[in-house]
């Protein structure tokens, strides 16, 4: 309870120091900004030093549809079932018996509504209008966020047939070529995490998680990198995420500096290499 409290204060504190701080106490070792070598550090420093606009754009997941129709066409996105400013404004009787509500502004602000008969209207309501007031981007100084005016995005509920899920397939861009894939699987059960190359062979790398269950080779790679690789196209670095359903590819996002620059690579070696790949644009 007293360290939130104490963190909560330094929340106050200029980016450069509390971002040094919270890189120390996250991955154990330190944050140097004349010269940042590790993957993390330096999407620390762009995250303090790279404003390019398009991150805001790509970030927003509703703004986001129209650049990833524009770029590799609309039959890639989930359908869109309304756009509200306020919870107030949803009109549940008017939608499906499942669909997913999600605040379009930052990370992990949804609502998955699996049958509206069990719905707590009011919850999700209170939910939703509290995330909305959030500054998401303050949080890790991940300032993209901060241009992205929070609204609520009502999608279709999505499942595979054969899985009763969704895997999610997260294609880490570096310099328009694909580097790694990582799975999630069980994200709300036993959370484990595996990495994949280009290629689909599984690295001998954690992020954060334990390695899970091998998973097949999605019959649609070849599609999801080049359709991760046009999305990619100009970024020194993003994280491009799809779902597979039912054989079919949907776009899922865009992750601009992964982890806010605060994952744990193992081994350590592993964050080095994909430093190296990462060339920082001009400050």
């Amino acid at each position: 309870m007293i360290g939130n409290l104490i963190w909560m204060f330094l929340e106050y504190l200029p980016d450069k120091l509390y971002l040094s701080l919270l890189f120390k106490k996250r991955l154990g070792y330190k944050m140097d900004w004349k010269n940042p070598k590790t993957f993390n550090q330096k999407l620390q420093w762009m995250k303090l030093y790279d404003k390019n606009p398009l991150y805001s754009v790509c970030a927003d997941k509703i703004a986001v549809r129209d650049f990833v129709a524009a770029a590799i066409g609309d039959k890639y996105l989930i359908p869109c079932l309304g756009v509200y400013d306020r919870a107030e404004d949803i009109d549940y009787d008017s939608l499906p018996e499942r669909f997913v509500l999600k605040c379009n502004h930052g990370a992990r602000l949804n609502v998955i509504c699996c049958d509206k008969n069990k719905l707590d209207i009011p919850a999700a309501n209170a939910s939703l209008n509290k995330w909305l007031k959030t500054r998401f981007w303050h949080q890790k100084r991940e300032y993209h966020y901060k241009a992205i005016k929070p609204r609520i995005l009502c999608e279709q509920y999505m499942e595979d047939e054969e899985t009763e899920g969704l895997n999610d397939y997260k294609v880490f861009m570096i310099a328009g070529n694909p580097y790694m894939i990582q799975v999630d699987l069980d994200r709300f059960g036993e959370h484990r995490r595996n990495v994949y190359d280009a290629e689909w062979n599984l690295l001998d790398v954690n992020i954060s998680f334990p390695n899970g269950q091998d998973v097949p080779r999605p019959a649609v790679l070849d599609e999801m990198l080049s359709c991760a690789g046009k999305l990619a196209d100009g970024f020194a670095e993003v994280r491009v995420d799809f779902y597979v359903i039912n054989g079919k590819l949907y776009f899922g996002e865009m992750t601009f500096f992964s982890g806010a620059g605060f994952s744990k690579y193992e081994p350590r070696e592993f964050e080095f290499e994909m430093g190296k790949k990462l060339k920082l644009p001009e400050r």
